[in-house]
């Protein structure tokens, strides 16, 4: 087997800090001595997460930052155009631009309602059929298949469900590629692994001058892991695995470095050191040649190294009985891991939240979750907020939970249930909502409008139905106010919901307008807060609370 310079970082070890810590240890302390190198990364969140460990690790001095360029998402804002002319010399022609997410979804529905019959699926679901559609193409494209092969994936012998299944499956894939060439698009995934291979041909036959390491990522996409393949073979090249598991005895590893090919491991429920396997399988290089990544100060302490050795031995492979018993025997290095069982979410979030809080009592101590649940680190940060801390929220804000969108999400469920009471003061009572007036006047009028109109009786649908309740009741002007407002900004969003065939462009652009007038207070413009510039409009007369 060759020699290649691989590496890997242990699992108890900081990942990126140790990264950093190493290329620092072997291009110098020069400012400038950084810049030289190319680092590529599996997500654009491990790039920001690098950037932050060389800051840390420079004490506040100057210094010129690695390239650094996500496998995940790669795009032209990865590549210089020198680069990308060569990216497409090596392709052998231009690579199209990717469909943009939303369009292929739209796009995808209206072939998934003309294959189902707009009578058997309603427009929520065939975007949700879409959205799995997607996945599916781009999980093709990434196994390097080719959705001409949908005939060959269910055998006729199989069960009918798996038939009916294909029959739907067969006349979207021929058709999208119709509609992918008539858009001069193709889709997200084939298009990375197209950059993909482009630059591992761009590299095999003029390899860069300066350092290429190729970090965190396990060459799951064979696009990936031929990328990773020819880096290996640079002068200045150098993969760095993450965890790779460099302890376990040979049978253990046996077990499970097998052909990939093999079909009773097809059937199998993957190890998880498989892809890494598989990878020093497709490198031609053994286990034992893998080096430890140099961290110089960043030791993971014998009692991590302990958690991982005892972590490895309980997933051993079935047929390591030795490995077995030895897990069974005693499980060392958890001493300082403590178990909390929460009987709600709720429970689990507050548990959290409790235990980081205690840490950052402590003078010099920081705290960190890393969870993939996004809903539990959301409501970490939101108990952590009620003490005050504020967390700094690496995955970011989803845009349908910022307040603004949440706004427009709301406006649009107020008009299509015909202004239902939740709905209806769901809208009003957002903290965006001030119809014209000063905010404390318009939550005086919207409790009215509730204690006078909404308590004790369901009124009928639409605002016409809002006035007959509060004429029943007996006219209130704060409560009439709101009506006003209400009815004259959303007159033209309602007319829109009630055509039978609307541009979705046309309902967002009235849906915006909408909610930048409901936002209008009497000190600012309401598209401060939602974004675009309106045009000057009469509002309807209101009387303060």
């Amino acid at each position: 087997m060759n020699t290649l310079a691989v590496y890997t970082i242990p699992p108890e070890v900081p990942f990126v800090d140790a990264l950093a810590a190493g290329l620092r240890s072997r291009l110098g302390d020069a400012p400038e001595a950084l810049a030289s190198a190319r680092i590529l990364l599996p997500t654009r969140r491990a790039c920001r997460s690098l950037t932050l460990a060389f800051v840390r690790q420079a004490g506040g001095r100057p210094l010129l930052l690695p390239r650094m360029t996500p496998l995940g998402d790669i795009d032209e804002d990865d590549v210089s155009f020198d680069e990308m002319n060569a990216l497409m010399s090596a392709a052998g022609a231009e690579i199209p631009p990717a469909v943009p997410a939303l369009r292929r979804q739209l796009l995808l529905g209206r072939h998934v309602v003309r294959v189902m019959g707009s009578a058997r699926t309603t427009p929520a679901q065939a975007a949700q059929l879409a959205s799995e559609l997607g996945r599916l193409f781009d999980q093709i494209h990434t196994e390097r298949l080719d959705l001409s092969g949908l005939d060959k994936l269910v055998p006729d012998e199989l069960a009918r469900h798996w038939q009916i299944t294909l029959d739907f499956l067969r006349p979207i894939a021929r058709d999208w590629q119709e509609t992918l060439r008539a858009e001069g698009c193709i889709d997200p995934a084939d298009r990375r692994q197209r950059l993909l291979s482009a630059q591992a041909a761009a590299w095999r036959s003029a390899p860069p001058e300066g350092p290429v390491i190729a970090a965190g990522s396990t060459g799951s996409m064979p696009a990936t892991a031929d990328l990773l393949a020819v880096i290996a073979r640079l002068p200045r090249g150098a993969p760095v695995l993450p965890g790779l598991d460099t302890e376990s005895d040979e049978v253990a590893w046996r077990a499970i470095d097998v052909d990939a090919d093999d079909a009773r491991f097809a059937l199998a429920q993957p190890h998880p050191q498989f892809g890494l396997a598989q990878l020093l399988r497709r490198l031609g290089i053994d286990r034992s040649a893998v080096r430890l990544w140099p961290a110089p100060g960043l030791g993971g302490g014998s009692g991590r190294a302990e958690r991982t050795r005892t972590l490895a031995r309980a997933l051993a492979p079935a047929s390591d009985t030795s490995a077995l018993r030895r897990a069974a025997a005693g499980a060392t290095g958890f001493e300082q891991v403590t178990l909390v069982e929460a009987a709600t979410p709720e429970e689990e979030a507050r548990a959290v939240a409790l235990v980081m809080r205690r840490c950052l009592e402590e003078p010099g101590r920081t705290a960190a979750l890393v969870t993939p649940d996004r809903t539990l680190a959301r409501r970490v940060g939101a108990e952590l907020l009620r003490w005050g801390i504020a967390v700094d929220d690496s995955g970011g804000r989803p845009l349908a939970e910022t307040s603004p969108a949440a706004f427009l999400r709301l406006i649009a469920r107020m008009v299509a249930e015909a202004f239902a009471p939740v709905p209806l003061l769901a809208v009003l009572k957002h903290p965006l909502a001030a119809g014209g007036l000063a905010p404390p006047a318009f939550r005086g009028n919207v409790r009215a409008l509730e204690e006078r109109l909404l308590r004790g009786i369901r009124p009928a649908p639409g605002i016409d139905g809002l006035r007959r309740a509060l004429a029943a009741k007996g006219d209130d002007r704060r409560v009439a106010a709101v009506l006003d407002t209400l009815e004259a900004i959303m007159a033209p969003l309602v007319r829109l919901f009630e055509q039978p065939a609307v541009s979705l462009a046309e309902i967002l652009r009235t849906q915006g307008s909408a909610a930048e007038m409901l936002a209008h207070s009497d000190a600012e413009r309401g598209q401060r807060d939602c974004g675009r510039a309106t045009t000057a409009r009469h509002w309807p007369a209101s009387s303060p609370s």
